[in-house]
């Protein structure tokens, strides 16, 4: 995962995990959604069914992964070691 920097772990970020099925990452500014996207799923073998990205003031650009129902958020993020 090179475009890929490293998942978020923030207060913010768990409730979004919990409550939406959306794990939030740092990513590469060159990374577009497609990307990201395809380099999720081929390394955890799951399926996305939407990346959001945005640019904050400090720069760093996120991409907000909302995942389908059949693979909750929470197995992603244990396999990552964010719980």
């Amino acid at each position: 995962m090179e475009l890929i920097k490293h998942p978020i772990s923030t207060e913010k970020s768990i409730r979004l995990m919990e409550a939406e099925n959306t794990l939030l990452f740092e990513v590469d500014k060159k990374a577009t959604k497609d990307t990201i996207k395809r380099e999720l799923e081929d390394f955890f073998k799951i399926k996305i069914v939407a990346v959001n990205t945005r640019i904050g003031p400090d720069a760093k650009k996120r991409a907000y992964v909302k995942f389908s129902s059949e693979t909750p958020a929470i197995d992603v993020a244990t396999k990552l070691g964010l719980l």
